[in-house]
């Protein structure tokens, strides 16, 4: 009976192709929509990921994610230091500055100044020259998607040079020299990234009473980072969270406080409606036409248990292939758009939750059409 219910659902081409294509249609907006929503997430704390060997960031109490920058007294890096519990602690500069370049335009860029004696906080990937190299004189290393973007050189004739190693910048009138060329996560605002040390950072800084960004620390073997992010609140009165914690508060303020959420929720029940509309209907319809076939089935016998199963099995075999030229295609999407702006990151997880909706769509056409073909009399058949 499986068997019969393949061959009536291929056998129509029109009516199998519509409910495919439906289905794809559906998995393929959901999809992409939520990747370009979840690597536009991503993109929100890539710095915090970025960083990685700091198990703690203490910030001012006032912050509420990792661009809302409000400086520290230099003093505080101290006090960090002697709460019980912490292995070593060093300083960090964040901070958005103008860099001067050969032709003469600005661009804003994403600086970090990291602890001049320990470099901890650098870069994930270097593409060229070392990390190092921070500690020669003016020393700076530029991301690689800056370097050849935002900061490349544009010629009169309109092509673009590339920054490399050797090549020198401006920033606050000081002149800074790429020492080396880094692979990191794309920001949010797509900024080029910086790194230097942090004393020179702070000198390329424009002057201010405070400049510490935040303090980066680490607990001792055998500390939880929990109980040691409440032990630094206690004994300095400053907002300590750990890297997923910190990850978790950015995440959260622009879900709460931006219209990202709503826009892309909006294009992902689009498609989910669509989807869901199309290949009802025309699953409804396929089950229509074939009333005779369900008919003549149930006159010989089949019991409703059996066309049930019947149309089950038809429902999800035209899923399953929706689903997967669906999944297919924004895969290929996001292949083809990964060295673009464009935010995206697939999870699997994601997965999961489209092939979830996809599968609601099959149940509530299958619902529809199971109706129908148990409330079929066998008579049908002998008529007309």
């Amino acid at each position: 009976m499986i068997r019969i219910a393949l061959k009536m659902l291929v056998g129509d081409r029109a009516r199998y192709l519509g409910i495919v294509m439906g289905l794809t249609f559906a998995a393929l907006l959901i999809t992409q929509q939520s990747a370009i929503f979840v690597g536009l997430m991503t993109r929100t704390f890539g710095s915090i990921t970025d960083l990685g060997q700091p198990g703690i960031w203490v910030m001012d109490p006032k912050v509420q994610f990792v661009d809302d920058v409000k400086p520290l007294q230099d003093t505080e890096l101290l006090r960090v230091r002697g709460v019980d519990g912490v292995a070593w602690a060093v300083p960090l500069y964040k901070g958005l500055l103008k860099v001067r370049l050969h032709d003469g335009a600005y661009q804003t860029c994403n600086v970090f100044g990291l602890d001049d004696a320990t470099l901890l906080g650098g870069p994930p990937e270097m593409v060229e020259g070392t990390l190092a190299d921070l500690r020669r004189a003016e020393g700076v290393i530029v991301d690689e998607n800056g370097a050849n973007g935002k900061l490349a050189t544009v010629r009169p004739d309109g092509t673009r040079v590339p920054l490399r190693v050797g090549d020198t910048l401006e920033l606050n009138d000081h002149r800074a020299i790429v020492v080396g060329i880094c692979r990191v996560s794309r920001t949010f605002q797509s900024q080029p990234v910086l790194y230097t040390t942090y004393q020179r950072a702070t000198t390329y800084a424009p002057r201010e009473r405070k400049l510490l960004s935040f303090v980066l620390a680490d607990p001792k073997p055998g500390v939880d980072p929990s109980e040691l992010c409440a032990r630094i609140e206690a004994a300095t009165g400053l907002q300590a969270l750990t890297s997923d914690g910190f990850k978790t508060a950015t995440y959260g303020y622009f879900m709460k406080y931006t219209g990202i959420p709503i826009n892309f929720g909006i294009a992902v029940l689009l498609g989910f409606v669509i989807g869901t509309a199309i290949a009802g209907q025309t699953f409804y319809n396929f089950t229509l036409d074939n009333l005779r076939h369900f008919g003549t089935l149930k006159a010989m016998g089949a019991t409703g248990p059996l066309l049930l199963a019947m149309i089950l099995v038809q429902a999800l075999v035209a899923g399953s292939i929706g689903w997967g030229l669906g999944v297919g295609g924004a895969s290929l999407f996001g292949i083809v758009s990964r060295n673009s702006e464009l935010a995206f990151r697939m999870p699997w997880q994601l997965l999961a939750i489209s092939g979830g909706a996809v599968l609601f769509i099959c149940l509530a056409s299958a619902l529809l059409a199971i109706k129908t073909v148990l409330r079929l009399e066998p008579a049908i058949v002998f008529k007309g």
